[in-house]
């Protein structure tokens, strides 16, 4: 693949911008587990080598199967998954096609189920924080490491 644009030294700022939102993040009310099974369905809903790569190996490290994870992409014909998980799995995929259908008020209403609005906030977000890594990643060709 050839080299493209380096965002974190072309454009500092904003990368410095994202770092902070991941910081935030950190601090949230959703499991590691939880918010790797979030990089890791949306990273394959986006094609992001790079970021399955990465997550799948933090999704270990956190203590998640490599069953769930091998089977994660087809969550739905499995019982392997809790039901907040379900509920965290379909925002996910939801908000990461966002432009097909939006998020049905079903899908809201199952969130609203398991978690309070701060939960559903941070989940939310850190939806739209691996969105955003997956398209820097992907349109930036950025190899998969080691």
């Amino acid at each position: 693949m050839e080299r493209r644009v380096n965002i974190e030294q072309a454009h500092p700022a904003a990368y410095k911008a994202m770092l902070g939102l991941v910081g935030s993040l950190s601090k949230s009310n959703i499991t590691p587990i939880q918010k790797e099974l979030i990089k890791v369905r949306a990273s394959q809903i986006n094609s992001c080598a790079f970021c399955i790569n990465m997550h799948t190996k933090e999704a270990l490290h956190a203590g998640e199967t490599q069953q769930r994870i091998f089977l994660l992409s087809a969550w739905r014909e499995t019982e392997l998954f809790t039901e907040e998980e379900k509920a965290i799995l379909l925002l996910t995929e939801e908000v990461t096609i966002i432009s097909q259908h939006g998020v049905s008020d079903e899908t809201y209403k199952l969130a609203q189920k398991y978690f309070s609005e701060e939960t559903i906030a941070q989940i939310i977000m850190s939806i739209v924080l691996i969105n955003a890594w997956n398209r820097i990643a992907v349109s930036t060709q950025l190899p998969i490491a080691d």
